[in-house]
């Protein structure tokens, strides 16, 4: 699985995010959730510590927490992307670039505690879309964050298939953001992408969320397999 770790920048989301990224409720905390892509985000150590069942997946696995958190230096430049796409942002959950990074900081070390750990467990698991070590039904939820229709690199038959394989594992699939990042347009493949997964007889929604940061990127895409009953 070939991952340069220099062309990474490990970026902490928390719990709290999650929760309004994906629109969790209680109900939902309590599921066999997969944090698909969950980079060095602080969900999984959260939901631990509260007794709940997460495994996350991602490449960055496959390095250490020294490997990883060697790269928190390069924060500097996180700090400058988005200065430079201001205008494209709602600075009222974040005061500003640098307030950003330092809650990137601290979730991406509280995520860095508990890796080691977490991966003993079998919670960080060495994987990336579109193919998942997971049995069919494994989960009740995938999460992915800030990867499909975010990364311009992905095709339409990449996020195809990342999506279809996390509904082999999961019941229900939330994507969040549906925009391309720092530019804050929709993703081009979206509307496609939505028109061939109900094509083969997948529910789709588009799901109003209470978290905006990107102008316009208060939606998640919610899929699943449309019910035999």
């Amino acid at each position: 699985m070939s991952l340069n770790l220099d062309e990474v920048i490990p970026l902490g989301r928390c719990l709290g995010e999650y929760i309004k990224m994906f629109s969790l409720e209680p109900s939902d905390l309590e599921l066999a959730i997969l944090d698909c892509a969950g980079g060095a985000a602080s969900f999984n150590a959260e939901m631990t510590r509260q007794g709940r069942k997460v495994i996350s997946c991602d490449p960055v696995y496959q390095f250490s927490a020294v490997e990883i958190g060697a790269h928190l230096p390069k924060y500097h430049t996180f700090i400058e992307d988005f200065e430079a796409s201001r205008p494209n942002y709602l600075w009222n959950i974040f005061e500003s670039p640098s307030q950003l990074a330092n809650v990137r900081r601290n979730a991406t070390q509280e995520f860095l505690k508990d890796f080691p750990s977490g991966l003993q467990e079998g919670r960080y698991v060495t994987a990336s879309l579109p193919v998942l070590p997971f049995e069919n039904g494994q989960f009740d939820l995938a999460l992915c964050s800030h990867f499909l229709f975010t990364d311009p690199h992905l095709s339409e038959k990449d996020h195809l298939e990342a999506i279809t394989e996390m509904c082999r594992v999961a019941k229900q699939v939330r994507v969040f953001p549906l925009l391309q990042s720092f530019s804050g347009v929709e993703s081009e493949h979206l509307n496609p992408v939505i028109a061939e997964l109900q094509n083969r007889s997948f529910t789709v929604e588009i799901q109003e969320v209470a978290y905006q940061f990107q102008i316009g990127g208060n939606e998640m895409l919610r899929v699943s397999k449309k019910s035999s009953v």
